[in-house]
């Protein structure tokens, strides 16, 4: 069997094909740089627009001069608690 290796059969390719697979390649990394960039801007416009709501609503809050809601948590008033000192146990 005589096989040329896959290195050989590579180099033996015209010049076209070359060119070709190096376009393919050079547009294929742009389009995938492109639907990156278009996913980080969805992202980004986004949180924009969460925090042009958040800033609203705290600008809101701050002019209208009201107290925020009291939230609905138990308060701790007291906590009990023990120190245990092992040195004193060991001996």
């Amino acid at each position: 069997m005589n096989r040329t290796p896959f290195l050989e059969l590579l180099a033996r390719l015209p010049a076209r094909v070359w060119l070709q697979a190096a376009v393919a390649l050079v547009g294929f990394i742009v389009l995938a740089l492109l639907g990156f960039a278009v996913i980080a801007a969805g992202a980004a416009v986004l949180l924009l627009v969460v925090l042009a709501f958040k800033a609203r609503q705290w600008l809101r809050g701050m002019f209208a001069g009201t107290t925020p809601a009291a939230r609905d948590r138990p308060k701790v008033i007291d906590v009990q608690y023990e120190i245990v000192d092992r040195n004193k146990d060991e001996s």
